[in-house]
């Protein structure tokens, strides 16, 4: 059986991105990197507010954008990282907080604006894209 390498999905609300979050852990497979595009509000750290719950995370998820990364604790002690790089300047300050460890870490890795780290994504990761339609909706595109 062939597997899909793109899925799109359009979210009306809130309550839809766990039917989202539901589609993109089934979509993932092996992969343990996830980048999400989106402008500003998009709904980026909604959404893996969404997937951590699916994944068991109790603690409270926020988007870490002056630590950040965050560390979350999954079901059976699952250790899930959570990235925004919206702050950085550059990539050696990914460098500074040792990006390379975690991504290579073995562990689910979510990242928020990867395109200021691009040059220091591993080869193989999941591409979401989060765009808001005419109406409001929105428009989330998984690709591996």
């Amino acid at each position: 059986m062939k597997t899909k390498t793109k899925e799109n999905i359009c979210v009306k609300s809130l309550q839809e991105l766990t039917i989202a979050a539901d589609l993109l852990l089934d979509f993932k497979e092996d992969n343990k990197i996830f980048a999400f595009f989106g402008a500003m509000g998009s709904g980026k750290t909604s959404f893996i507010k969404a997937i951590c719950r699916k994944l068991g995370v109790e603690s409270n998820v926020t988007s870490p954008t002056f630590s950040i990364v965050n560390e979350y604790l999954g079901s059976g002690n699952s250790v899930i990282y959570h990235f925004d790089f919206y702050r950085i300047k550059n990539e050696l300050e990914a460098f500074d907080i040792g990006f390379e460890d975690y991504i290579y870490s073995g562990n689910l890795c979510f990242i928020e604006w990867p395109e200021k780290i691009a040059g220091l994504l591993p080869e193989k990761y999941v591409c979401i894209e989060i765009t808001e339609d005419d109406r409001g909706y929105r428009l989330i595109t998984f690709q591996k």
